[in-house]
């Protein structure tokens, strides 16, 4: 069913917008983060950058009855510092994102009685509260000059669930099997 109320398909676009830059962000801040010697968390940047991905592509596919041109306005962290300085910046949008921006747009899908874009959001506001947590465990190694010790980092396809190693049988937010995860 279609996006019928014109809030939340505000809400999706901007949702759509900040996922969109954080995927590009966190592609740029992974490189980064390999070329300075800290491999695994250039991986981890990577592997987020395709849960954002996940998630900008849920809330496109929300509203796929809304073509046209829109504005799509959505804040973000812009430019390179040092790797501390950008995991600071990932740790501050994903916070962000889990305080502030999505409970209040699951809020007003939930009171227009939007359920696919509650489902959206919700599946990405899950995965933020992981990436936040990610984030701060690879800003603390890196702040001891050390890189983040594991074999892979795993990523659900659907809602963008993110785990370091021992990938659940089933995705613990939207019921995907293990076999179905991306690895990185």
């Amino acid at each position: 069913m279609a996006v019928q109320n014109a809030m939340t398909a505000d809400f999706l676009r901007s949702a759509y917008g900040g996922e969109s830059m954080a995927h590009m962000r966190y592609l740029i801040w992974g490189n980064q983060a390999e070329k300075e010697g800290f491999p695994n968390i250039g991986r981890l940047f990577k592997a987020i950058a395709y849960a954002e991905q996940v998630h900008a592509g849920n809330h496109f596919h929300e509203l796929k009855d809304q073509a046209g041109d829109y504005s799509v306005t959505a804040g973000a962290v812009f430019g390179k510092g040092s790797l501390v300085d950008n995991l600071q910046g990932a740790i501050n949008g994903e916070l962000h994102e889990v305080e502030q921006m999505y409970p209040v747009y699951m809020q007003a899908a939930q009171f227009q009685g939007e359920k696919g874009a509650e489902r959206s959001f919700h599946f990405a506001l899950e995965a933020e509260k992981i990436h936040a947590q990610l984030f701060k465990e690879a800003q603390d190694a890196v702040k001891q000059g050390k890189d983040l010790q594991f074999e892979k980092v795993g990523v659900c396809p659907v809602c963008g669930h993110t785990v370091i190693d021992g990938i659940p049988d089933k995705c613990p937010v939207c019921g995907v099997p293990k076999d179905k995860y991306v690895t990185f």
